[in-house]
């Protein structure tokens, strides 16, 4: 359970406040405020702040971006869920929203039941790489690699239970590999460790390693979206030798449950529209993210099989909240 006693320290020593909108949104109105439960400067909280700068125009109003790091975006979830569900208290939620469904044996709060779902806002697709001295010189060839050596080839992991965690977990599920996961914490260290070769190979976000590959610092073994991406066309997916594998991070804006119907689509729409508007769509590529923009409908639908997907890899991973 998250304690009374949590929620005020991270509110006093890590909130962090970012007014966005023009100088036609609206002044002295009550703020509409998006919670992250995530350190400032990562990537929910550049994508948080990017939206509430293209949000503020469209709703008139004046929109905050306020930190509330700590237990995996849980300190920062229940304090949505427990807000009035007036539409002026928002969470930019990410894929631990699901995984942490079943990674923490009792949560304050219904992961589904306690929120309203307004709309996906981005996909961050990842890629496995390798440091250079590792053989293989493809998804294929490190499997095969990892079976002749089971348990001698090692994963670095910048936070347990996170996207990029499970998704090292889910590739050794769907493969039958033993390969070491060694936590780091923070995706920096855990990258500079894979640089140096001090750990061998490491799921990541493509924009924390894109220079890295180009640079040849890095090897490239396979993408984590169902197709290759356009960026590197010739990293095949892990899906063409484990059909089915996909491990994309997501970022979703939520509100809590019981909002009214009018009032939350007038919010999703608004976070609509400033996905289409052409500098949003490029700070988003600039993060190595992929605009979403779903319905209410379809991110509800989404959310609840992301939790189902993610429990079993959950649950073979072992993994226990730090």
């Amino acid at each position: 359970m998250i304690k009374r006693r949590d929620i005020l320290i991270s509110s006093g020593a890590f909130a962090s406040l970012a007014v966005a909108g023009a100088a036609h949104a609206q002044i002295g109105g009550t703020p509409v405020r998006i919670l992250v439960g995530a350190p400032a400067g990562g990537s929910t909280d550049t994508l948080a702040r990017s939206l509430a700068a293209s949000m503020g125009p469209v709703l008139g109003r004046t929109v905050v971006v306020e930190n509330r790091p700590g237990a995996g975006g849980n300190i920062a979830a229940e304090l949505v869920a427990r807000a009035a569900p007036d539409g002026n208290t928002l969470l930019m939620s990410f894929t631990s929203h699901a995984i942490n469904a079943t990674l923490y044996p009792s949560l304050p709060f219904d992961p589904v039941k306690d929120f309203t779902a307004l709309t996906c806002v981005a996909t961050s697709p990842s890629i496995l790489v390798a440091n250079p001295s590792v053989p293989a010189k493809d998804v294929r060839e490190l499997i095969a690699l990892a079976k002749q050596k089971p348990g001698q080839l090692n994963f670095a992991i910048g936070a347990v239970g996170s996207s990029l965690h499970m998704a090292g977990e889910a590739f050794k599920l769907q493969s039958g590999v033993d390969i070491v996961n060694i936590p780091y914490k923070g995706t920096a260290p855990a990258v500079q460790d894979l640089l140096a070769g001090q750990v061998q190979l490491m799921f990541a976000a493509v924009g924390n390693v894109k220079a890295h590959i180009q640079a040849g610092k890095l090897k490239a073994l396979g993408v984590t979206t169902a197709k290759r991406l356009p960026a590197f066309p010739d990293v095949p997916a892990i899906a063409e030798v484990l059909p089915g594998y996909e491990s994309s991070a997501w970022f979703g804006l939520f509100g809590p449950a019981r909002m009214a119907a009018d009032a939350s689509r007038k919010i999703s729409d608004a976070a609509r529209e400033a996905l289409q508007q052409p500098d949003m769509r490029q700070r988003l590529e600039t993060e190595g993210a992929i605009p979403v923009g779903n319905s209410p409908e379809q991110f509800s639908a989404f959310v609840q099989g992301e939790i189902v997907r993610w429990a079993k890899v959950v649950k073979f991973s072992g993994a226990k909240p730090e």
